[in-house]
């Protein structure tokens, strides 16, 4: 009797716990860039959706994501500030565009030809921002939380006229966006300051002969078309910024969440830089086919290594000046920028020009 008693009593207990109820996070992502650039919408489809699939494995939270992409709420130049203030909880930070802000992370800017594997460089820029105080604090006084890292794929030119050598540089008019018109320095080129916006007319109507670019821009915005000839110079890959949350919201979130974002960060990152590396690759090759039937079609050509090496060697030191100017602000460029170029080499990279033994 005591059994059947002691039975019943169990389960009228059990039954009057109720289960622990899920609790929903509300959490605005956005961008100034839409979903169709890569690093953009990988923050959805690998970003978000790791995220809620750690957290969908206890049940305890779900994020309810007021997504906010392509401008909706900030343009490119305020990318940083948004997040900062709150203005978004969670977004992409242009770093290319906030050089004043984190002047660390223009360290590849002024090192080109020092790496053309994405994957590779957001590795080392991860370890450097666990590594290295300086770095880390530059973003993290701007009350934001990193979670994963971005960066380009390699840069090459495109002209309306083919290139025989380096020494044909000498004399042409190269569109280039902002600091990387620094590329050209020494090569007898002039620099066309533009962007993926206004490239496309600035060739058309001979402003510029030709682009500085990345393949994953030249190809959406079709500008094979005026600039036919393809010179593969692979003078590299550059840093360009990361996902960050705003601090404050990040300390409003339960642990579960934060180290579920955390994790999801680090996906992201890894993701990005081989896609960015398997997507240059393809977007080279779709330019070549849907360019050959225009007139003139669409060709590729790999500089030589003897060029490329003419090339970066005709440079002035753009990386000791880059440092110089910051050593001045009590900024330790010339150790960050040795960590960087050490953290390629221990990865397998031969940089073409040592730009940290002249610092």
């Amino acid at each position: 009797m005591k059994t059947l008693f002691g039975l019943l009593t169990a389960g009228m207990l059990t039954l009057s716990v109720p289960a622990m109820a899920q609790e929903t996070i509300n959490l605005t992502v956005a961008s100034s860039h839409p979903t169709a650039i890569p690093w953009v919408g990988m923050i959805k489809t690998h970003f978000m959706a790791r995220t809620d699939e750690i957290l969908a494995k206890t049940g305890n939270y779900k994020i309810d994501w007021n997504e906010a992409f392509g401008g909706q709420l900030y343009k490119a130049n305020a990318t940083l500030t948004s997040v900062e203030e709150g203005i978004t909880d969670i977004g992409w930070v242009f770093s290319f565009l906030e050089a004043a802000k984190l002047p660390l992370s223009q360290a590849s800017s002024y090192a080109p030809f020092s790496t053309n594997n994405p994957a590779i460089q957001l590795s080392v820029m991860e370890e450097l921002f666990e590594t290295n105080d300086a770095f880390r604090n530059e973003w993290e006084q701007h009350n934001l939380k990193v979670l994963g890292f971005t960066g380009t794929d390699g840069y090459d030119l495109y002209t309306k006229q083919p290139l025989d050598s380096f020494a044909s540089l000498n004399g042409m008019k190269l569109s280039a966006p902002g600091v990387l018109g620094n590329w050209l320095r020494g090569t007898g080129a002039n620099a066309v300051d533009g962007a993926l916006t206004t490239f496309y007319t600035d060739i058309q109507t001979g402003v510029s002969d030709g682009v500085l670019s990345l393949a994953l821009g030249v190809l959406p915005a079709k500008i094979y078309e005026v600039a036919p000839y393809i010179t593969r110079v692979d003078m590299g890959v550059a840093f360009s910024g990361a996902v960050a949350i705003n601090r404050d919201t990040w300390d409003g979130l339960p642990e579960e969440v934060q180290n579920a974002m955390v994790e999801a960060g680090k996906y992201y990152t890894v993701s990005h830089g081989e896609d960015l590396l398997k997507r240059h690759e393809f977007a080279l090759n779709k330019m070549l086919e849907v360019g050959a039937d225009q007139n003139p079609p669409v060709t590729m050509t790999p500089m030589s290594q003897s060029d490329r090496g003419a090339w970066v060697n005709a440079m002035p030191n753009l990386a000791k000046e880059w440092a110089d100017s910051l050593e001045e602000r009590n900024i330790p460029a010339r150790d960050f920028l040795k960590a960087y170029m050490t953290g390629l080499r221990k990865r397998g990279e031969t940089p073409v020009r040592a730009w940290d033994n002249d610092l």
